[in-house]
This record gives structure tokens, C-alpha cells and sequence, in this order.
């Protein structure tokens, strides 16, 4: 992934020395394990946890002549040992050692995306609560429906990103599982108790059984819950950068001082920071299908899968990171305009309470049909009129004669729509 999108304590676990260090944690805890069990002297293995380290740039020279990077590893690691050198990775193969670490990092990468996730959440809590009675027109279609409460929209959000939080804890714990079995998972040369101490010391879970690696739906499932908490985060920059279109201008990303929006047009305020979030969002998700392409492996393996994970599960670690905090700072910084909603709710005047006045006078005409009909037309009418929606109702003798004045005012009470609000807080907060 680019510096541009990458934050530095995330960063740091996807560098190369990183990996090579988590790669020498998973040899030295292996050793330590075949030390213990006597299968190699305790004399090497304390040789080897007190000597063995690694150089980059050595391991790099080594896999230019070898073409194979774990044996350039295990050949620079060999220079810091000596001699017991031989007793490192016995028994093991490459995947051993590449997906237990891959196991290590992932779980030390989401462990900072929860944090994030738990940030986000705090923040949308907050608005929600902040304007859980400030009303604003709700669209569907795009078009003018009901009036309905900001606050509303906000615990839409919160309980959709709790939702995604769930889907990728779930996945993490499924990601957070190391192997020590072998060339195609048989354990010939090793015992599982192996594997079982290994594991223990890092803190992960050994799979049930594996074949040469650790398989493949365990990724795309861990994948797919970071697409969609990235379609969630999506969805929520989408409906603030509505929002914030000109015409409508009930919300905007907070704009810094000295803060430029365009190279052309010094007016310009642009959501740039939500469009942003969109956009990255579409990777994650094509990171997922990656991800599902590469669980149909051959026999007990092959390495197809292997330069795709060595974009797509950094990248999208990465990105989810990136994507979360600056949507944290969206939600921060946000411009609420609260005059621009009201005004908004009574910009067609009051065809937006229109259900309420059907509901009202169904009874008392004594069938729904007619009472829609009769709601219909004037609403139609209001639209080429100078009159306003109650206006023209307050004419019509067929509304009039069953409703009263103070029962047609009545009808179109902002208040009305926001009188179970709280009800619904109190499920999700």
C-alpha cells in the first residue's frame, strides 16, 4: 500500500523486517518445543534463541541466487547461529512457518482495527444522542417522505457498525490459528504436541487439521468482514456527502482553516474526505473476491494463492485502518445545520405530513381509498399552486366537513414524528 494511505503503527507490522521477525518467532518457538519434548539438545536450542537473527538485505541477496524466501531466511538466520542451525525448522515446511506468522500478524493487525472500530462506534454514539430529537426529512427514493430524526440515521449507523464489529471479531478469532504439520499436514515428522506448544507460546490456536497450509476460507472470511464493514463505512460517507450537496446542505465535513477545496474555485467546500472513504471501500471488497479465489487450491496445495496474499491481506489491513480513522475524523468534525432541515421539512409546504391526514380522515369518510384519493389531489394540486399544502386542504370541503381546524393542524405536528424516539433509543443505546 502507498505512505499516503497507510498509518505508521499499522505500517510497521506489514514491513519486511517485521515479517521476518515474526517468521524467526515461530522457528525459535518450535525449537524451543522440540527442546522441551528432547528431540533436539537444550544446549543447540539455547544457542539458538540467543543467537539467531536475520539481515533484510542479506535474505534478499541469498533469494535472488535461491529464487525461494523462507530458505534465504533460514540461511541468514543459520550465519548468526552455526552449527545448530541444523535443528532449526526440523520437521517443518515453508507454510508452517509463513502461516503461523501470517496468523501472528493478522491478529496484532486487528487488534489496532478493533481500536478504530470502537472509536468509530463512541463517535456516532455521540451524535446520535446529540440529536436524537432534531428532526429532518427522510427520502426515499431520493424524494421527500416523512419527517424523522437525525438521531435516527446515526443509530442506524451505530448498530449496523456493531453488526460489522461482531462479523470481525468472528473472523479474527478464525484467522488466529498457526500449523506446525508438515509438508502436507500428516505431522510424519512431527508431533502434534508440537504444534500445540507452538501455538500456546504465540498466543494462537492450532487448526484442527491442515494440509500443507492453513485453508483458505479462513482469509476470505476474515476478508469479506472488512469488505463490509467497509460498504457500511460507504454507505454512511455517502449519505453525508448528499447531504451536503448544495441543495439540500443539512450536513458537511468540517472544513480546516487554510484549508483550499479547489485549484480553480476558491468557493468550493467538497466532501473530499467521505468521497474518500468511498473509494477505498471499492478495493476492500475486490480485496474479498481475491480472497474467495483463492481458497480452491490444488490437492494440498499450490501457490497461487501466495502473491495475492502478499497484497491483498496487507492492503486491506491497511486500508480498513486508514478508512476507519479518517471517517473518525469525519465524524468529529461535522457540521450539523439544523435550520437547514427544518426549513427543508417545510420547503413543499407540509405535503410531507400528508400520511398523517389520510390516517386522520380514513376514519371519519369511512373508507382509506377515498381518504387517499381525497389527500392525492389536493397534494397534486399544492404542487401547482401558490397555496400551500394545508392551505388548499383547509378549502376542501371534503376534508373540512369531517376534520376540525385544530384536527388539521394536528396532522402536520413535527413533533408527531419524533414522539417514539426515544422508545427506539432505548433498544439500541
Amino acid at each position: 500500500m502507498i505512505d499516503r494511505y497507510t498509518l505508521p503503527e499499522m505500517g510497521a507490522i506489514w514491513t519486511e523486517e517485521n515479517k521476518f521477525r515474526s517468521w524467526l518467532k515461530v522457528e525459535v518457538a518450535a525449537s524451543r518445543a522440540l527442546s522441551n519434548l528432547g528431540i533436539i539438545p537444550k544446549k543447540a536450542f539455547r544457542n539458538i534463541e540467543k543467537k539467531a537473527d536475520f539481515r533484510v538485505k542479506r535474505i534478499d541477496k541469498i533469494e535472488a541466487k535461491v529464487d525461494h524466501d523462507v530458505i534465504a531466511f533460514l540461511t541468514s538466520v543459520a550465519e548468526f547461529v552455526g552449527e545448530d542451525a541444523k535443528y532449526i525448522h526440523y520437521g517443518m515446511t515453508s507454510s508452517d512457518v509463513l502461516d503461523t506468522a501470517m496468523g501472528l500478524r493478522m491478529k496484532e493487525a486487528s487488534e489496532l482495527i478493533d481500536k478504530k472500530i470502537v472509536k468509530t462506534l463512541s463517535e456516532i454514539r455521540k451524535l446520535a444522542r446529540r440529536h436524537k430529537m432534531t428532526p429532518c426529512i427522510g427520502r426515499t427514493h431520493g424524494v421527500f417522505a416523512e419527517p424523522t430524526s437525525l438521531g435516527l440515521k446515526f443509530a442506524i449507523w451505530y448498530t449496523e457498525l456493531k453488526r460489522a464489529r461482531t462479523r470481525f471479531k468472528a473472523a479474527t478469532e478464525e484467522i488466529s490459528v498457526g500449523k506446525i504439520s508438515g509438508a502436507v499436514g500428516n505431522f510424519a515428522n512431527l508431533d502434534p504436541i508440537v504444534e500445540t506448544k507452538v501455538c500456546r507460546e504465540l498466543k494462537l490456536k492450532p487448526a484442527e487439521v491442515s494440509t500443507q497450509i492453513i485453508q483458505r476460507d479462513r482469509y476470505a472470511a476474515y476478508l469479506s468482514s472488512i469488505a463490509l464493514m467497509a460498504s457500511s463505512l460507504e454507505k454512511f460517507a455517502t449519505e453525508i456527502r448528499n447531504l451536503q450537496r448544495s441543495e439540500i446542505g443539512e450536513l458537511q465535513e468540517g472544513f480546516a482553516k487554510g484549508q483550499k477545496g479547489s485549484s480553480a474555485m476558491p468557493h468550493k467546500k467538497n466532501p473530499i474526505t467521505a468521497e474518500r472513504v468511498a473509494g477505498l471501500s471499492r478495493i476492500l471488497r475486490g480485496n474479498a473476491l481475491a480472497g474467495m479465489e483463492n481458497v480452491a487450491l490444488w490437492h494440498e496445495r499450490d501457490i497461487t494463492h501466495s502473491s495475492v496474499e502478499r497484497i491483498i491481506i496487507p492492503d486491506s489491513c491497511i486500508l480498513i485502518d486508514y478508512v476507519l480513522h479518517k471517517f473518525i475524523g469525519v465524524l468529529s468534525n461535522l457540521i450539523v445545520n439544523k435550520k437547514k432541515m427544518y426549513d427543508n421539512i417545510y420547503m413543499t409546504g407540509g405535503l410531507v405530513f400528508s400520511q398523517r391526514l389520510l390516517l386522520k380522515l380514513a376514519g371519519p369518510v369511512g373508507s382509506r381509498e377515498i381518504a387517499y384519493r381525497i389527500v392525492q389531489d389536493n397534494a397534486m394540486k399544492s404542487l401547482n399552486s401558490d397555496m400551500t399544502f394545508i392551505e388548499i386542504i383547509k378549502t376542501d370541503e371534503r376534508v373540512t366537513k369531517h376534520l376540525s381546524e385544530k384536527e388539521i393542524d394536528e396532522c402536520f405536528a413535527l413533533d408527531y414524528y419524533l414522539r417514539n424516539v426515544s422508545k427506539v433509543f432505548k433498544r439500541v443505546f
